[in-house]
């Protein structure tokens, strides 16, 4: 099978989330497949194939953590910014399967980066936050590390040993063919006292169960996170087909979710004060707004 054979229009599987447990492991995790929804987020700006291959990955790393929130409503919010680098900015955010991400680079330093760069080549010195909104308890969380290691995945890795205490395992890839991208990856955690994990101990990176999980997972191949063919379903057999019980979970179809709506900027205005709405009004009296994420200009009524 041929690269062009793993991107066509009728392969299904794309844009949704597996949730999967193996419970005599104490190991949890999650698949994600994207597909057209990947395409419409980085269809926003005329994005170096490069840079298209950071923001996939973030995007997948997005769905993959977002989707472990159990609260409606609950978001989850991957920031990196840096100097230095090609890439000063990388936000992207999930909530309730809505995913989106927006990336500011140097058109001129990115021209200079190879594929498959590491992370200082593409940031600099910078920092990775995660942040969790919760809404129903009015929570936020959020974990700040280095942008260090050779992927996004593996600073991804290290914020879960460093603000959480769980040993986890991510692997993350991206295949793209002209305009046409897809992404896939797969999170893997070991939770000592069920699913939610009340004992969150670095020193359980030691477990055996998590030793021989993370060992299996991590010979995962990329062509097989990136394959339609193979659902997400069928990884997972063959992935833990020995283990004595595997449990899966379909969770929310993912959407490209963009709130730039007139009635969300109007709710943010309201708060200004009339000196400095006046200063960002046209001659015609509106507030134009430019969306990041996916590129509309708003004309405000204010």
């Amino acid at each position: 099978m041929n690269e062009d054979d793993l991107l066509r229009d009728d392969d299904t599987g794309f844009d949704r989330v597996l949730a999967f447990t193996v419970p005599s492991r104490n190991v949890r995790g999650r698949m994600v497949r994207l597909g057209p929804v990947l395409e419409t987020v980085l269809s926003a700006h005329d994005y170096p194939k490069v840079v298209k291959h950071v923001l996939a990955e973030a995007l997948v790393l997005t769905a993959l953590m977002g989707s472990l929130l159990k609260e409606e409503h609950a978001q989850l919010t991957f920031q990196a910014q840096a100097e230095g680098g090609a890439v000063d900015l990388l936000v992207c955010d999930y909530r309730n399967g809505e995913v989106r991400g927006y990336l500011r680079h140097n058109p001129d330093m990115v021209g200079a980066l190879e594929e498959n760069c590491s992370l200082e080549a593409m940031f600099g010195k910078g920092y990775l936050a995660i942040t969790f909104d919760l809404p129903v308890t009015n929570e936020r969380y959020q974990g700040v590390v280095p942008l260090e290691g050779a992927s996004l995945a593996h600073a991804c890795e290290n914020y879960f040993a460093q603000s959480e205490q769980v040993p986890t395992l991510i692997r993350i890839a991206v295949r793209s063919n002209g305009p046409r991208c897809v992404a896939g990856g797969i999170l893997v955690q070991h939770l000592p006292d069920g699913e939610e994990g009340r004992e969150r101990l670095h020193a359980k990176e030691q477990h055996p169960d998590w030793e021989h999980v993370a060992i299996i997972a991590g010979t995962v191949q990329s062509g097989e996170l990136v394959d339609p063919v193979l659902s997400l379903e069928q990884l997972a057999w063959r992935l833990f087909h020995e283990e004595d019980e595997v449990r899966v979970e379909p969770l929310l179809l993912l959407q490209r979710g963009c709130r730039c709506t007139v009635d969300h900027y109007l709710s943010i205005l309201s708060g200004f004060p009339e000196d400095q709405l006046a200063d960002m009004r046209d001659d015609d009296g509106h507030i134009p707004v430019d969306c990041a994420f996916c590129s509309k200009v708003l004309r405000i009524p204010v």
